[in-house]
């Protein structure tokens, strides 16, 4: 305990104040917008290398998006990417703002995931698996680099790099540090190993020194990274890992997939830290997360709000969840994730007039 104690306070120095949180928040039009892969990407990877990046299907896709009224976008990177090609990297991500821009959508990007694949490849990806959900989403860091403090200085390269070119940026709303540090693979890479099972503690100190690394850039947009599983409706009952990201985060961030009545409960208790909420995940139709329950909460209650997935495609995210467990031969209903039909048409019409008149013109 006294080790988390110790990452807390030194990933916490240069935490901003809450009223230099709230100023930020302010100032901003209620974001409200959704995880955003283009529809012929597979994962990160396929999205961001230079043989498959899509600019083209990327304005295409971010104009529809717009066109609901959203106005943000969260987006993951990838530590391979800055390896492979930091340069071209770069580059294309600053192309990627320049077409967000147009469309007046703001930026949050995600520099680590702990989700699906735990041994991702540079290069050319695989085919998805028929029916099933994020068949070929890809970890980063890899769980090989998660357990080699050796080759945390290549993370910090990747971070530093990427912080200190967009430090400035206004196009970027929010820098989102690790999504679900603590997740275990599932499904087909369900990771056996002892070691990697107790994730969350490996994952702490790591995560600490991203938030470190982040910093030592001095950026002027916040830092957060969101609780997503367990119980932090009191302090005596947050683990280390949760404690360490709501404390040293400057806005607070969570997940939610649960109905109204449970999203309520689960956001009460994170008020008690006196930051900005933003929910960046949440829309599992099936589960009673939808539009038309938890949007208009949101907006009353004055929460970020970033939906699961933009368009059907290949991540397929329109199957559910047990989609790794039970086949999937025809379309799911409802949906699970996402709002567009590839050809850009709504999946339900109402959802898109409802986000439409929540955001107003």
């Amino acid at each position: 305990m006294n080790h988390s104690r110790n990452w807390i306070e030194e990933a916490s120095k240069g935490r901003w104040d809450e009223a230099r949180a709230w100023k930020w928040y302010n100032a901003v039009t209620w974001p409200v917008g959704c995880n955003f892969i283009p529809s012929g990407a597979i994962n990160q990877l396929e999205m961001w290398q230079a043989d498959t990046f899509n600019p083209k299907e990327i304005d295409r896709e971010l104009g529809w998006i717009a066109g609901i009224g959203m106005n943000t976008a969260r987006v993951f990177l990838h530590d391979l990417l800055w390896k492979q090609d930091a340069k071209g990297f770069l580059a294309r991500i600053d192309q990627f703002l320049e077409i967000a821009e147009r469309h007046k959508i703001g930026i949050m990007f995600v520099f680590f995931d702990s989700c699906w694949n735990p041994h991702p490849v540079s290069g050319m990806q695989r085919a998805p698996t028929p029916g099933v959900h994020n068949s070929y989403w890809a970890q980063s860091p890899g769980a090989d680099i998660v357990c080699d403090p050796e080759a945390f200085t290549r993370l910090e390269e990747y971070v530093v790099g990427v912080v200190n070119h967009f430090r400035n940026d206004k196009r970027v709303l929010v820098w989102d540090l690790w999504n679900e540090p603590d997740n275990l693979s599932t499904g087909p890479f369900r990771v056996e190993d002892t070691t990697l099972q107790q994730k969350a503690e490996i994952v702490t100190p790591l995560l600490a020194r991203t938030f470190q690394w982040v910093r030592s850039a001095h950026p002027a947009q916040p830092l957060t990274s969101g609780v997503w599983a367990g119980d932090w409706s009191s302090d005596d009952k947050l683990i280390p890992l949760q404690r360490l990201q709501l404390l040293a985060s400057d806005v607070t961030s969570f997940h939610n997939y649960t109905a109204l009545e449970k999203t309520r409960a689960a956001v009460e208790p994170l008020k008690r830290f006196g930051r900005p909420l933003l929910c960046t995940e949440y829309l599992a139709r099936g589960a009673g997360s939808s539009f038309e329950t938890i949007l208009p909460y949101f907006k009353q209650e004055k929460i970020a709000a970033y939906n699961w997935g933009a368009v059907s495609g290949k991540t397929q995210t329109i199957y559910p969840w047990d989609s790794w467990e039970k086949a999937y031969t025809e379309e799911p209903v409802p949906w699970h994730h996402d709002i567009f039909l590839p050809d850009g048409s709504p999946y339900n019409p109402r959802e898109t007039a409802l986000i439409k008149s929540l955001l107003g013109p």
